[in-house]
């Protein structure tokens, strides 16, 4: 191993090449090079909260005074859409364990975002295994023999690649650069990039990426730091990375344009990363009781504070030439109720036609069988391979309008906190044991949709929220309605599963922060330590 760089736990033979000395010089250096101003960047985010309104009479945030030269810039353009980035109709987004990137790749999707984010439980297995999984997909050698015995191999015509690193905030704790866990997300980039940024090329497209959870241009600015030093390391032209950001957070939404710019040589665009933009909604005003949200159901893209963030969204994209791509339907089918599943995949239909009249390029599915209808939306409205020629010109989109709560329709209700509550707690069990992409009630749950639910609980609970039925939401209350979902999910597990289970870890986790006191920042972050197995110390 590199001087330094000791592996904190075991790996399969099968990942040997994944962890060679040579790929962990080049995350090392990636690390040693940026994790000092990763640090303090995600320090700056505590002042930056200081522009959220905590009490009624804080502050409100605005666009930066000190970048407005960029936003009245006419005249510079991000960099035209890379090799099979062009059209992007129709995205798929999963995990990224075999059986999934396998069939995600032949889905008929455009373009297949591999998540070792939201929909990743990291363990170190887990994350190992993507990345084999990704040099297989690469190179188009990956195949998967199920227990059944049902055979697994890619099409000939297979979407194109997009991988998703963890956000900035994670750390992967199995490897330590001097001492220090190195950051989950350089980790991620780095290691796909050094396998297979020279193999995508000699195949006719290049390293693509999504980039996740980012709260300022400057965070952006750091991942295009990266992206150079990176190319230049292996001899790879600047500009050949592609990355798509997805504005998820509160704040990123007022620096959209900022973004844009700091990665134009390598931009492909913004995205609508809607369940994770509610969450960050609700986690940066939460202290705030003019911004009580009603139920999770009730926050739909119609509602004004996300309407406004998707119009000047896709203004903002098409003005510099890069996509502006939709969001995620969290819809399965339902494959034993022909009724609930019509009503379902109508939803899908309005939600994909809304999008592309919108003036959006393309748009996300959670689940194979969606791409069909998905594509049939956006290939009746967008016969072309995008809309960057729709301006959308006579958007004007204000601060106020980016946080207005004005005229939002809905309720808290008892059903609401329960639901929330049941939603968390399963998807936190379900990634306690390693699985980050999970059905709950006919949605394909990630962590932004968990992060949603329990946040939501939080914000009720501190601010003794009533309930349409006249009952207080407070501590006393979510934490009878979470024994109650507890004991019910236990007895509906047989002796098997219920060795297995991780409900009781999880109700302990979830508890600490949705009764309105502590809060912490990221599930993902509270239940980390729980899944950290170091074997042994080299």
């Amino acid at each position: 191993m590199p001087a330094g760089v000791p592996v904190a736990a075991g790996a399969d033979a099968a990942h040997a090449d994944t962890l060679s000395p040579d790929a962990l010089a080049f995350v090392a250096t990636l690390h040693r090079a940026f994790n000092a101003r990763r640090k303090a960047l995600l320090g700056a985010r505590d002042p930056a909260d200081a522009r959220v309104p905590r009490t009624p009479a804080g502050a409100v945030p605005d666009f930066l005074p000190a970048s407005k030269w960029i936003r009245d810039d006419p005249t510079w353009r991000a960099a035209p859409p890379a090799p099979g980035l062009v059209d992007r109709r129709v995205e798929i987004t999963g995990p990224v364990d075999r059986k999934m990137v396998i069939n995600a790749l032949n889905s008929g999707a455009s373009t297949f975002m591999a998540d070792f984010e939201d929909s990743n439980s990291p363990t170190w297995d887990n994350c190992l295994a993507g990345q084999t999984n990704m040099r297989d997909a690469v190179r188009r050698t990956i195949s998967f023999t199920a227990p059944n015995g049902k055979y697994y191999k890619l099409n000939d015509k297979i979407a194109t690649l997009i991988v998703r690193p963890r956000g900035w905030h994670l750390e992967e704790k199995h490897v330590l650069i001097d001492g220090a866990p190195i950051s989950g997300s350089i980790f991620d980039f780095g290691l796909y990039f050094f396998h297979n940024a020279k193999e995508t090329v000699a195949r006719g497209f290049g390293p693509y990426f999504y980039l996740p959870k980012m709260e300022s241009h400057l965070e952006a600015r750091l991942w295009n730091d990266i992206f150079n030093l990176s190319q230049d390391i292996l001899g790879v032209p600047r500009g050949t990375i592609r990355g798509t950001v997805l504005i998820e957070t509160i704040l990123a939404a007022f620096e959209m344009e900022e973004i844009i710019f700091e990665l134009r040589e390598h931009s492909s665009g913004l995205n609508c990363g809607r369940w994770d933009y509610i969450f960050s909604f609700i986690k940066k005003f939460r202290n705030n009781p003019k911004f009580l949200l009603p139920d999770r159901s009730d926050v739909t893209m119609t509602t004004p504070f996300m309407d406004a963030y998707v119009r000047l969204l896709i203004k903002t994209c098409h003005k510099r030439g890069v996509h502006a791509m939709g969001g995620m339907a969290a819809q399965i089918p339902i494959k034993d109720n022909q009724a609930a599943n019509q009503a379902a995949m109508d939803k899908v239909r309005a939600d994909k036609l809304r999008e592309v009249t919108a003036g959006h390029d393309g748009t996300w599915v959670a689940h194979p069988d969606l791409v069909k209808i998905a594509k049939e939306i956006f290939d009746k409205h967008m016969p072309q391979p995008n809309q960057l020629y729709i301006l959308r010109e006579e958007v004007s989109v204000s601060g106020a309008d980016l946080i207005s709560t004005a005229g939002i329709k809905g309720a808290i209700t008892e059903k609401g906190v329960r639901l929330n509550i049941n939603v968390a707690l399963q998807y936190m069990e379900a990634w306690l044991r390693g699985n980050g992409c999970v059905p709950i009630h006919n949605l394909m749950e990630d962590a932004a949709t968990a992060e949603i639910s329990r946040s939501q609980v939080w914000q009720w609970a501190r601010h003794n929220a009533k309930t349409a039925e006249g009952k207080i939401v407070n501590a006393e209350f979510v934490s009878r309605i979470l024994d109650e979902e507890t004991q019910a999910l236990k007895s509906a597990l047989n002796d098997k599963l219920a060795a297995a289970s991780k409900l009781d870890l999880a109700k302990r986790l979830l508890e600490n922060t949705i009764r309105g006191q502590d809060y912490a920042d990221f599930l993902t972050t509270l239940c980390y330590d729980a899944i950290v197995t170091v074997k042994s110390r080299l």
